[in-house]
């Protein structure tokens, strides 16, 4: 597939919510709130997307980020966001990480063809491409924002402003 299609893939086009529209429109109360037998607040997953964003751009970029020991240390603790100023935060962070990796599916396909250097024992078990590293981060935004979607209609607060499938 082309990086067009990556890049409409990650802002939300096809069968993708857009993924900005869909914690743009809630507060930070609202993104703090748990839904019974789920693990997690929209707010700790916008945190866990922004964490693997980064980690992945950081790679595409040739640094070497130190991988977490646990998947639990990508996740912040509860109550995230605490208050309004770090919920702006946290969704600043996750448009601009976005709009990075919208802007690193902008390239040849001999670039996307480059191989990224792995930075864990799992990286060697997978296709290390850039492309192959951008499909991970494409797959693993929408299976978060897939349980946003759900939370949010959990909780009575679908569709977002900006629009989403209700069928």
């Amino acid at each position: 597939m082309s990086s067009r299609t990556i890049a409409g893939l990650l802002r939300g086009r096809g069968a993708h919510v857009d993924p900005v529209a869909c914690i743009e429109d809630i507060s930070a109360e609202f993104a703090a709130r748990r839904v019974k037998g789920f693990p997690h607040s929209i707010g700790q997953l916008v945190s866990h997307m922004n964490y693997w964003m980064d980690y992945d751009l950081r790679r595409i970029r040739g640094d070497k980020p130190k991988y977490p020991e646990h998947n639990s240390e990508s996740f912040p603790a509860q109550g995230t966001p605490a208050d309004e100023e770090e919920w702006s935060h946290l969704r600043k962070t996750f448009s601009a990480l976005l709009d990075a990796a919208t802007q690193t599916t902008n390239c040849s396909r001999e670039e996307l063809d480059r191989q990224i250097e792995p930075t864990h024992p799992s990286h060697e078990e997978r296709e290390a491409s850039l492309e192959a590293v951008l499909w991970q981060l494409v797959t693993h935004n929408s299976y978060h924002i897939g349980q946003i979607a759900m939370i949010r209609r959990a909780l009575g607060a679908w569709p977002p402003r900006g629009g989403g499938d209700t069928w």
